[in-house]
């Protein structure tokens, strides 16, 4: 099966970038094609063969890689396979490429897989970058719904059958919004522990605007794909958990202001999953409530 990858960049981090490169370069089997998007910001030095777009502005992270989709064609149909790195992480393994191959070809209900992205130095990985409910142990493979924006693998069929990433988005949630689309189509998410992406341990809150954008795009992924009777089901137990976890009072007057955007702005078409999509949902261990 052939397999690219797409890299956004604002161009902040070459050393990073380089290193990912060459990572994705010396991986097992047939050369990964590889294109490189700057994301509102020039392409640093890359190696010869790596295709690169500079973008005249920041198209947020679901804008930038579904320009690097494009890249391959219209979704990205000149290859099966395509990765989806941070310029900042690095392939800790050589078979990743091989072992996609392996997963997808013996797998055709398989659309997406979520790498384990673990610290580089400790090795750890971080609770939050397990996509599921029952996250202690991160060394345990298994089917999820939902993946890690950073660190995946997907089958460009899935972007031809559902569409691509929600670039109103900009950022945060924009992969589970593809993860319930493609879900709904019939295909399946696993979590895969040895295919490791090593990445430095961090906080999302270190983005200005997380606060707000992950509360606004919660409600827009509730709205638009979420039955109308769990739309307020879902949102209120991501309101009351906001509320336990005691943000400061400025993060949580950003998170109430994005809550509120939610609901005043358009949040793209609307197509609510079918029920036996959340009955497999919670099958899986995650209804769409929580």
């Amino acid at each position: 099966m052939r397999v690219g990858a797409v890299i956004i960049t604002m161009g902040n981090r070459p050393e990073e970038l380089r290193a990912l490169l060459d990572s994705v370069a010396g991986q097992d089997g047939e050369p990964v094609e590889v294109v490189v998007v700057g994301n509102g910001s020039p392409v640093p030095d890359v190696p010869a063969g790596v295709r690169t777009v500079e973008l005249p502005e920041n198209l947020g992270i679901p804008g930038g890689r579904n320009v690097g989709i494009e890249a391959f064609g219209p979704g990205g149909r000149e290859v099966d396979i395509l990765l989806f790195l941070d310029d900042d992480g690095l392939l800790a393994r050589k078979d990743t490429a091989e072992l996609c191959r392996e997963a997808f070809a013996a797998d055709p209900e398989l659309g997406i897989v979520s790498f384990r992205i673990a610290d580089p130095d400790t090795g750890e990985t971080q609770r939050r970058h397990v996509p599921r409910l029952r996250a202690a142990d991160p060394m345990r493979s298994s089917r999820v719904t939902t993946f890690l924006g950073g660190a995946n693998a997907v089958r460009t069929e899935v972007f031809a059958q559902v569409g691509a990433l929600p670039e109103e988005f900009f950022y945060a949630h924009e992969e589970t919004d593809l993860a319930w689309r493609a879900l709904d189509a019939g295909w399946m998410i696993d979590y895969r522990a040895d295919m490791v992406l090593h990445h430095p341990t961090t906080a999302p809150s270190r983005h200005a605007v997380y606060h707000r954008m992950v509360a606004r795009n919660r409600v827009w992924l509730a709205r638009r794909n979420l039955p109308a009777t769990l739309v307020p089901v879902y949102l209120g137990v991501w309101l009351l958990l906001t509320l336990v976890r005691r943000p400061s009072r400025p993060a949580l007057k950003a998170w109430f202001g994005g809550f509120r955007e939610g609901w005043s702005t358009p949040c793209g078409s609307r197509k609510p999953m079918k029920w036996r999509t959340v009955w497999r949902l919670t099958r899986l261990g995650r209804p769409p409530v929580i």
